[in-house]
């Protein structure tokens, strides 16, 4: 395994807790969430693709692809969370006329929160950290929303967007959580339950076998998630950890080297933040991991992996080879399974995973090349 640049001291590039497939939780209050979000304009299920060169490659059953490069013409999976929070917060003011809804981002998330916004009617404040990609910067402005370009990182965004919601008319809508902002990121961490009631869907009518191989069960055996602040892989333990059964597939979280929060926090055993370096998973590029998140990640993921920039650029562009426009971010989801099933000490990581060569693998290609645009190899 390549040990990718960036990495905290004394930090590995990868981490297992195998015992995580038998920790359980709650199931995410998602009444009315996935109905919420067909009455959107553009709203319909991502396509899952399957990809059977990729399955060759790391001798597994099946690979599949969630690709949200056209989620709701918004080219990343973001919209699901902001959406639905954006509805719980306006459904809950007490005061009529507009609001301006405000949040940090390194793309996605900012875009989709401003494209939200203009659709009902309201305003929107986004604080951009340096390092993202002027098309994204670009994207979010296009949606009407203000835009301020700070030089610093995604925490220290994070911080100026909250001190500026604390003004009258504004509203946070901050997809990290800290201590007394807990219910707004759990908001849109249960939008993002949408994404993963639609793969369920979509397994089933492919005709999968679940992650113990018995047959009419439709499951995977690994899920490969990209991991910022660690919303959307909270989201995805809550799914997967709150059913009943052994078939619980392995949940992998994938970071870049130069912001690895959450590899970092499970080494140490302890929510911490790490410092941030230059990436082109822009999107990932967040060096503490919600509060909010912290126990079900500790608690319920079974690993973690670095991958480092030429492994993500590398990914997307195959991905793009594949039919799928994948952007760092999106791509970083293959980057990550490459590194753990293959290379030196693969078969102890595939032993981790409890993945053996007829398992399906879901990769969640986060985001496509028009959100964050691959650079030139």
């Amino acid at each position: 395994m390549i040990t990718p640049p960036g990495l905290p001291p004394g930090c590995p590039p990868w981490f297992a807790r195998p015992a995580a497939r038998a920790w359980t939780c709650a199931p995410a209050p998602t009444a009315g969430t996935r109905a919420f979000h067909t009455r959107l304009p553009g709203y319909a299920p991502t396509p899952l693709r399957e990809v059977p060169a990729v399955a060759a490659e790391l001798g597994v059953g099946r690979v599949f692809v969630k690709d949200e490069s056209a989620r709701m013409g918004l080219a990343a999976f973001k919209v699901l969370g902001a959406s639905w929070a954006v509805h719980q917060v306006l459904s809950r003011r007490d005061a009529a006329g507009p609001v301006t809804l405000m949040a940090a981002t390194d793309g996605n998330h900012g875009r989709a929160l401003a494209w939200m916004a203009r659709l009902l009617g309201q305003r929107a404040h986004v604080f951009v950290p340096s390092g993202v990609h002027p098309t994204a910067v670009a994207a979010i402005a296009a949606e009407g929303a203000q835009v301020t370009e700070i030089t610093g990182t995604y925490d220290d965004a994070v911080r100026l967007a909250a001190k500026a919601a604390r003004e009258p008319d504004a509203e946070l809508v901050q997809d990290a959580g800290w201590p007394g902002y807990e219910e707004v990121p759990g908001w849109i961490v249960d939008g993002y339950s949408t994404l993963f009631a639609e793969i369920d869907e979509q397994l089933a009518a492919a005709g999968t076998a679940g992650a113990a191989g018995t047959a009419g069960t439709a499951g995977p055996a690994l899920v490969a998630i990209p991991a910022g602040v660690g919303s959307l892989a909270q989201a995805a333990i809550i799914h997967y950890r709150s059913r009943p059964g052994s078939d619980a597939p392995s949940l992998l979280t994938v970071e870049p080297g130069s912001a690895a929060g959450v590899l970092a926090s499970l080494v140490r055993g302890e929510l911490g933040t790490v410092a941030t370096g230059e990436t082109i998973m822009s999107g990932l590029n967040c060096g503490t991991p919600s509060k909010l998140a912290w126990p079900y990640l500790r608690d319920g993921l079974d690993a973690a992996v670095a991958v480092a920039n030429s492994e993500a650029a590398v990914a997307a562009r195959d991905l793009a080879g594949y039919g799928i426009p994948a952007g760092p971010c999106g791509g970083a989801a293959l980057a990550g399974v490459r590194a753990a099933l293959t290379g030196e000490g693969a078969q102890s990581r595939r032993a981790a995973l409890a993945l053996d060569s007829g398992g399906t693998v879901v990769l969640l290609s986060t985001e496509g090349s028009a959100a964050n645009p691959v650079p030139a190899g």
